[in-house]
Order: structure tokens, then C-alpha cells, then sequence
């Protein structure tokens, strides 16, 4: 199994501090959310139905008629790779480990390349796989250059499937506008925006066909019903999401700026992190840790992910710990 940000117990175990003691910075999620509606007790207590409320507001909030909820984009990457027969997948990396794991596991062939060789690539290729922006690294490619991507795969009835679970604070950035088109599969997370991973819903959009397929693979009640009576308010309320997306981007800029302070500067990231890629990334890391602050490393290459602090203390804390850090590591 791959390793994920969030295992905070695993942490404390290892470490042997309590697990209140502990600043998580290890995923990409958003610290905070916005003002959470109620839920009634006929969202727990019925079948989820497809045809609440939930399907209208995701339409309107992300562009387009075409999608499906799923389980968390993380359902549909493990779910993909049984629509098709056994094909040739190239994945862009590094990027979120998942992908490769999922078309692997389902007995594709995988072949793991960074950006400069996807057009040398694309002719041998049934399935492509994007993240964009790009986990961990936060790196964006260009809508036109995905287009231009999508269109060579198409030729011979090849997929391009694009990760967007960062993309909402840069939303143009996303393919979505221009779904559906055979081929073409955009994934997108609910929980990282809005700080609710633990709701355990995403989004897959793509041509009806493919969707339909996907629905049958899933199975009824794929999204329970209290996560969709919460989206659904959430996805509706357009003043909440822009107070939400303007400060993951000034909190965004604002660890890039306490990172760059201490002499680190971020070799990349997104409002929601910032990576780090440095030889001495292996032991910031540890020292963290050892000081309760939990952050993501990376072996290939060496680096380390930071989330964002959700509060001032949290601000004060990394900003002491990574003072102390430099000291002793001039």
C-alpha cells in the first residue's frame, strides 16, 4: 500500500506523543470549511436518491451536465481501469501514487514519464494520465497543451484522464468547459476545497456513455446521503466558495512567504501546499516530527509537501519550529 498524508495516529504511535500534541500538515486539505448547513435526520436515516438536490448544484457549481458523484475521485481512480481492456497507460510523474497503483493492480501496462516525453508517448499510448495542478510538485500544464493531448489520443480512441482535485482556486485551469467529448475524463475532488474529506465525495465528468458504464461498476448508493445533503448546500452557496477560495490563496502565499523566510524556498505548490524539493528534506521531516508538526515527504525525489496551518497558533508553531530548525542547521 502507498503511504498518505492524514495517518496522524500513526504518527503518534511511532513518535510516542500524545495525539493532541500534534500540528497535521500532511495532506493537502483545507484546514478550514465554510459554514456547514444541517443535516436532517432523513439524510441518515433513508436510501440515498439520485435525483436530490445534490446532482443540480454540482452541475451549476462546476459547468457541466456530464458528471457523476462518486465515493471520493479516489473510487473512480481505483474504478476507471475496469472499463477498459488490458492497454498501454502512461502516467505524468511524479504525481499522486494512486494512479499507477489502480491501472497496475487491474493488470494494465504502466509506464511512469515526466512532462517532456508525453508526445513521443501519446502514439502507443490507450490511456494517459494527468494530475492538474500537479500533486505534490503543484505544477500546471496549460488547457491548450491538455487539448492538444487529448485530441493525438483520441485518433485512435485513447483516453486522457486528468486529476483536477486541486484545480478549484484556479479554475481556469480546468478542462471542464469543454466536456463532454469522447475520451476525455476529468476527476474532481469535493473535499480538499471545502475541508471535508472526510464527507468522501468527488466527482467524475465525461462523455454520458462513460458515466453510465461507470454508475453500473459503482453500483447504487455509491455516496451516502448525509454527504450529499451537505454538498449540495455547499456546491449552492457561490458567496461562501469565493470567501473560501480568497483565503486558501492568501493563506497559500503566506506559507510560500514563512517558508522562503527560513530559507526554504518552495520549489513549487498550490493554494492548498507547498513542496519542497531539497537534499535536507529527509531531515526537516524528522525534525518536525520530533517536534509534533507532521508534514508529507517524498523519497523520489527527496522532498517534503507542507499543508496549510489552520489557525494563528498553528502559524506561530511552524514558524518557531522551523527558526529552530535553521539554527541548528545553518
Amino acid at each position: 500500500m502507498l503511504e498518505h498524508g492524514g495517518r496522524l495516529r500513526a504518527a503518534a504511535r511511532r513518535h510516542g506523543i500524545p495525539l493532541s500534541d500534534w500540528l497535521d500538515l500532511s495532506t493537502g486539505i483545507a484546514p478550514y470549511t465554510p459554514p456547514l448547513p444541517t443535516i436532517p435526520p432523513s439524510a441518515w436515516m433513508r436510501l440515498p436518491e439520485p435525483d436530490d438536490a445534490l446532482t443540480g448544484a454540482a452541475q451549476r457549481y462546476y459547468g457541466t451536465d456530464a458528471l457523476l458523484p462518486v465515493a471520493g475521485s479516489q473510487a473512480a481512480i481505483q474504478c476507471l481501469p475496469r472499463l477498459r481492456g488490458v492497454a498501454d497507460v502512461g502516467v505524468v510523474s511524479p504525481c499522486y501514487g494512486e494512479h499507477a497503483q489502480a491501472w497496475t493492480r487491474a493488470g494494465h501496462r504502466v509506464l511512469e514519464f515526466g512532462e517532456g516525453a508525453v508526445r513521443r508517448a501519446i502514439p502507443r499510448l490507450d490511456v494517459l494520465v494527468v494530475v492538474n495542478p500537479n500533486n505534490p510538485t503543484g505544477r500546471r500544464l496549460p488547457v491548450e497543451l491538455l487539448l492538444q493531448w487529448h485530441a493525438e489520443l483520441a485518433e485512435h480512441g485513447g483516453w486522457l484522464v486528468v486529476d483536477e482535485a486541486f484545480v478549484d482556486c484556479t479554475p481556469a485551469d480546468s478542462l471542464v468547459p469543454h466536456l463532454p467529448r469522447p475520451g476525455l475524463i476529468v476527476l474532481r475532488s469535493f473535499g480538499k476545497f471545502f475541508g471535508l474529506a472526510g464527507a468522501r465525495l468527488g466527482f467524475v465528468m465525461a462523455d454520458p456513455a462513460l458515466l453510465r458504464s461507470l454508475d453500473v461498476q459503482l453500483g447504487p448508493w455509491a455516496v451516502a446521503g448525509p454527504a450529499r445533503h451537505l454538498a449540495a448546500c455547499l456546491l449552492a452557496d457561490a458567496a461562501a466558495q469565493a470567501r473560501q477560495r480568497e483565503r486558501l490563496i492568501a493563506d497559500g502565499s503566506r506559507l510560500a512567504e514563512l517558508l522562503l523566510h527560513h530559507d526554504l524556498a518552495p520549489t513549487g505548490g498550490t493554494a492548498l501546499f507547498r513542496w519542497l524539493a531539497c537534499e535536507e528534506a529527509p531531515a526537516l521531516a524528522a525534525w518536525l516530527a520530533e517536534r509534533a508538526i507532521l508534514v508529507r515527504p517524498f523519497r523520489h525525489p527527496a522532498s517534503v509537501r507542507f499543508g496549510l496551518p489552520g489557525d494563528e497558533q498553528g502559524w506561530a508553531r511552524l514558524d518557531h519550529a522551523l527558526g529552530q530548525y535553521r539554527q541548528a542547521h545553518p
